[in-house]
């Protein structure tokens, strides 16, 4: 793939977001000199990267760092649009199977099965996006429709 092609999704919303909460997590400047793309790069999985993980793994500490920061940023892309705080909780085991709710007030926005999570990516940043900005709509679309309980 071409790096225009891979590069297409950068300018998202939700991949700003992303990059965003990497860049406050980088406390000592290291990631200064990286720009989106390169920070971003971990989470792009190709086809062919993706055969050759084996399908049972352990998920190291890295991929769960890169589980929670997408989470992370779909939360704060969420109370961005709405106004209200949407924290995101997820349960891992070591196998990485899990689970992740996302509330707001008394509301659970988003409700996702986590599996495989070693295999954790996704193809482009185009796809990175999409995904982000999907779970971002239908968080605001519940919030949306049940505005007493998210505000409870």
């Amino acid at each position: 793939m071409t790096t225009d092609v891979l590069e297409a999704g950068l300018d998202g919303d939700f991949v700003k977001e992303l990059v965003r909460q990497i860049r406050a997590h980088d406390s000592y400047g290291t990631w200064e000199k990286k720009d989106d793309a390169q920070l971003l790069a971990d989470f792009i999985v190709t086809k062919e990267q993706r055969r050759e993980i084996p399908i049972i793994g352990d998920p190291d500490p890295d991929i769960l760092w890169r589980v929670e920061m997408f989470y992370a940023a779909v939360g704060l892309l969420v109370e961005r649009r709405t106004g209200r705080m949407c924290s995101p909780m997820m349960k891992m085991s070591h196998e990485g199977f899990g689970r992740l709710i996302m509330t707001t007030g008394r509301l659970v926005a988003v409700v996702k099965s986590l599996r495989d999570v070693h295999r954790f990516g996704f193809e482009t940043f185009e796809k990175l996006n999409e995904a982000g900005e999907k779970l971002v709509a239908d968080a605001v679309k519940w919030i949306e429709t049940y505005p007493q309980v998210a505000d409870a």
